[in-house]
């Protein structure tokens, strides 16, 4: 039964590898929108009732301005282009580079 799992999800389960290896650890992460919003989630529950909606907005959006200046850029940012035009990556690397080395 399991084994008929993994084969029937072969695809989606090996998806990963598609992708360049600089941005595996940035692929591993659990949830990427609810570590984002930390910041302003923490600052907007001890405002509750306080605001306006346009003040609560401008408020976020001034907590994701400063939250942001102690992000990290994704490691492998630079290859952000291929992946957008569906260059498939094997096991992390790019193929036209593989073909490049190995002539």
């Amino acid at each position: 039964k399991a084994t008929a799992c993994l084969q029937k999800d072969r695809e989606a389960l090996l998806t990963f590898y598609a992708f360049p290896a600089e941005q595996w650890p940035s692929l591993r992460t659990t949830n990427p929108i609810e570590s984002t919003f930390g910041t302003i989630r923490h600052r907007t529950i001890r405002t509750k009732g306080c605001l306006t909606r346009d003040g609560m907005l401008h408020m976020m959006f001034k907590l994701g301005q400063c939250a942001e200046k102690t992000w990290r850029r994704v490691r492998g940012f630079k290859q952000l282009p291929k992946v957008i035009q569906g260059i498939q990556f094997i096991d992390g690397m790019d193929p036209n580079t593989m073909n490049s080395v190995a002539a």
